[in-house]
Formats: structure tokens, C-alpha cells, sequence
């Protein structure tokens, strides 16, 4: 917990993660500045039931193919319209999604919560069913799932995150040791400034090379133009 609170400590805005614990001390109301706004992840909420549902898994486990739930199996069909809602959105301005979602996913979201809280009433709180639909109801955890539908600049899952720290997790059995704590923060300092490039459709090492040159002869009043979303090349400035 202490990670999260020092990286982003004086930070206020919406995070958008998994239902780690260590995130929670950003979201209580007593915080300063001010509380984080949490944006859960449907892909991890989707994945309980998924495992719940997965034939071909059981099959691989040697456990016969009827033995899955059909509830966690429709409760997968319903989470997956609306990943394909987003599919059609993606890439349109945070207004235009806003719109497609009041239109198209507010009223799915609404029968997807009625349907599951139904069901869960059927169950017993230990059914692996009950214990997925249990972990989107959680305290305050429902508004976090359904936060898209009011900020169209929210995504659905936090998919491209952990995709961009995939790198980092299959590199850790390799890269045994940082040398330091110190090392650990410069290595972590790097990888932002490496993905953060990445983000802004610029190549890593040439923004790099580029900064480290130009770094020395600047002020501090100029930094901010070498950061990835303001950079432009030597080159092109001097042809500009």
C-alpha cells in the first residue's frame, strides 16, 4: 500500500486498475487532495466467470465438458456484448462514446445487475458463482465497474496497462537484481519514460538519444518541450 500512496501522493483523478488492495487507501474521502474516483476492470470481473464456463479448459483438465455453470456461461454472453459495443466505439472522441454507451450499454449494464443480483439470491454465498457476482458487488465496487458510462474517456478494462507491463513481469526471472532500491526506482523511472514514448507513437531510443544530447544546453523552463507529447527532433526543428 505504501507504493501507490507515495507515487501518487497529491494526485487527484480517476485510476484505472484492478481491485488491488493497496489501491484503497486512494479512494477514501478523507484523502488530500481529495479522494481517487476508482474505474474497475471488466476483463478482470469477466475472467471469474469465464473460468467458471471454460469447456475447452476442463476438457484440457480432464474434468468432462457438461461440468461448467450455466449461469457464469450467461453471464459471460452478457459481458461480452458489451465488449463489443466498445469494439464498434473505439477510436471515436470521449463524447461520442459517452452518447453510444448512455444509448447502448446503460441499458444492458442495468439488466445485467438485476439478473445477477437474482441469481446470487438463488445461491449459496459459497457457489464460485456467487462468490464472482460477489466480487463486482463489494462495497462501492458496482459504481467503479459502471463509471464508463458517465466519462466516455474511461475504458472498459485496463487491458493495455497490464500489456505494457508484461515487458517488466516475464523480464523479472531474468533480471534477478536491480543492484538497489535506488537501481529498482531508476529502473522503474525509465520504464514509464519508455512506455510513455511508446504512447505517443514515438520511437524510444530515438527520443532518448535526442534528449540526452539536448539536455545538457537547456534551461529548466525548457525541459517540458522534451517531454513525449511536446518533443520534436533535432531534425525536424532545424528544418522547421
Amino acid at each position: 500500500m505504501a507504493h501507490p500512496n507515495r507515487h501518487l501522493a497529491g494526485w487527484k483523478g480517476i485510476l484505472q486498475a484492478d481491485a488491488y488492495g493497496g489501491y484503497n487507501d486512494l479512494y477514501r474521502g478523507d484523502r488530500d487532495p481529495g479522494p481517487v474516483a476508482s474505474a474497475l476492470c471488466w476483463s478482470h470481473a469477466r475472467r471469474k466467470f469465464f473460468e467458471l464456463a471454460d469447456i475447452k479448459g476442463n476438457i484440457r483438465k480432464g474434468k468432462p465438458a457438461h461440468d461448467i455453470s450455466p449461469v457464469a456461461l450467461e453471464a459471460v454472453k452478457k459481458i461480452d456484448a458489451l465488449f463489443d459495443i466498445e469494439r464498434q466505439i473505439n477510436g471515436l472522441d470521449a463524447t461520442s462514446r459517452l452518447a453510444a454507451r448512455h444509448r447502448l450499454s446503460r441499458p444492458l449494464i442495468e439488466e445485467l445487475h438485476d439478473w445477477m443480483r437474482a441469481e446470487r439470491d438463488t445461491m449459496s454465498r459459497y457457489n464460485p458463482v456467487a462468490k464472482a457476482i460477489a466480487y463486482m458487488f463489494k462495497t462501492d465496487r458496482w459504481d467503479a465497474f459502471t463509471r464508463f458510462l458517465d466519462d466516455g474517456r474511461i475504458c472498459l478494462t485496463n487491458n493495455a496497462a497490464e500489456r505494457a507491463l508484461r515487458g517488466v513481469a516475464l523480464g523479472r526471472k531474468s533480471w534477478l537484481f536491480a543492484g538497489s532500491e535506488r537501481g529498482g526506482d531508476r529502473a522503474a523511472f525509465m520504464y514509464s519514460l519508455i512506455v510513455t514514448a511508446k504512447m505517443n507513437d514515438i520511437d524510444p531510443q530515438a527520443w532518448l538519444a535526442d534528449v540526452l544530447a539536448r539536455l545538457p544546453d537547456m534551461t529548466a523552463s525548457q525541459v517540458p518541450t522534451l517531454l513525449p507529447w511536446n518533443w520534436q527532433s533535432s531534425e525536424r526543428r532545424r528544418a522547421a
